[in-house]
């Protein structure tokens, strides 16, 4: 049975390990989190994800994954630690250098070294080849074997994806290529296309960037239309009646820890010439300020005015509030003095005073939807508004089905039509 090292037990590493263990690898999970290790040591996880927690339990009661705070001597050893964004927004490689300096002391021959961590595009090739080379007896390429293989998976759907989903895997070499995707084929339905790292790189990035303008698109239509006091989704709706138009959904912002990261990365590597990229990222960086300055406009008559937020993740039906530009919005409406209320049906324990939602909405003027969890599809609003003093829904993530309250009394506003034809 080989032995794999994995770094990082975070959203993707703590899956990988469950997902090597169970096609027949043994496991050693790293992290520098003595609180995630006991956890799962234990055979519990730190984090929801559907179908993780059970998977994680049956191989550590197998043995088959074990916890620890330090490398040790294996086959494979896998780097999936965080690659934030600095204030400047270039990639702060900090954890990942420290990654890679950790199991210097355990690389042996014909050891296999994969980095699934996002980095900019070279950041194999150059900065991790030389960290190795430099520091071990060890040539890339000849005796041991490094390649990039990017991780491309959706939170709440995880473990489904990391095993359907096609893969990328890019060595500094043809043969670092070839054996890091055998590690894949072990348990990768999808399809493994090999390339060279640098092409690796930049396609993950690229991916995300790609969603990341088509969005932007979206955002900015939506902001020109109301402007123009014309219905912006009904615009998008008309638009992708055409077979080869595809126009996004619009909505409060963009976050996570891809789509609101990885454009940078690229950015950094060739400013002059990202120019439609940099567009993208201040367009989608704007809207939680669009989102304040309409709130305002319909809250300017209401003296002392509560908003009730509803759902702080960055997206509908995932716990993860990295990067979320509901926590930028509930910023800034403080800023303002706006009195806030929060409900969350996916989220606990974040500090952020989140309570039930007839608290929420109790003598509110406002309920604020950031959030496109299925929950707010389904509420009956004429009954939840009974306890607000001036009913207003902003849907910023247009969840809600307005046929479903015409002829009624609710005032609804969403993103795409904010001020024209208004439902009352």
């Amino acid at each position: 049975m080989k032995k794999i090292c994995v770094i990082g037990l975070g959203y993707i590493g703590l899956p990988t390990t469950a997902i090597l263990a169970l096609h027949e690898y043994k496991v050693i999970g790293v992290d520098i989190n003595e609180k995630i290790l006991e956890k799962l040591n234990k055979g519990e996880i730190h984090f929801t994800e559907p179908f993780l927690g059970n998977i994680v339990k049956t191989m550590v009661d197998k043995e088959k994954i074990m916890g620890k705070t330090q490398p040790e001597k294996a086959d494979v050893f896998i780097i999936a630690v965080p690659t934030p964004c600095k204030e400047d927004k270039s990639c702060d490689l900090t954890y990942l250098i420290s990654a890679v300096k950790s199991i210097l002391p355990y690389i042996e021959k014909d050891n296999i070294i994969i980095i699934e961590s996002t980095i900019p595009p070279g950041t194999t090739d150059g900065i991790i080849k030389s960290i190795i080379e430099e520091k071990t007896k060890f040539k890339v390429g000849h005796n041991i074997y490094l390649a990039h293989c990017p991780e491309r998976v959706l939170p709440g759907n995880i473990i489904k994806e990391i095993v359907e989903n096609n893969r990328i895997v890019g060595g500094c070499t043809r043969e670092c290529s070839q054996k890091a995707a055998n590690v894949y084929r072990a348990f990768v339905k999808g399809e493994i296309f090999v390339t060279d790292a640098k092409t690796a790189e930049m396609s993950k990035l690229m991916e995300n960037t790609f969603r990341d303008v088509n969005i932007a698109l979206a955002n900015e239509l939506v902001t020109i239309s109301n402007h123009l006091q014309i219905n912006g989704l009904d615009v998008i709706s008309i638009a992708n009646k055409h077979p080869r138009v595809n126009i996004h959904n619009p909505g409060p912002g963009v976050g996570g820890h891809c789509l609101a990261i990885d454009p940078y990365f690229i950015i950094e590597k060739a400013p002059q010439l990202s120019n439609i990229i940099s567009t993208a990222r201040k367009v989608n960086s704007s809207m939680p300020h669009y989102i304040l300055s309409n709130v305002k406009e319909l809250m300017k008559d209401i003296h002392n005015p509560k908003i009730a937020v509803f759902g702080i993740t960055y997206k509908g039906n995932v716990t993860d509030i990295r990067e979320s530009p509901a926590i930028e919005i509930i910023k800034l409406l403080e800023n303002e003095n706006f009195k806030i209320s929060i409900y969350d049906p996916h989220v606990q324990g974040e500090n952020l005073n989140i309570v039930s939602i007839d608290e929420a909405v109790e003598g509110a003027d406002m309920i604020l939807i950031l959030a496109a969890h299925d929950e707010f599809k389904n509420l009956n609003y004429i009954n939840l508004i009974k306890t607000m003093k001036n009913p207003i829904i902003f849907d910023t993530t247009n969840i809600i089905n307005l046929k479903n309250y015409d002829n009624t009394h609710i005032n609804i506003k969403n993103l795409g039509n904010l001020f024209h034809n208004s439902y009352t």
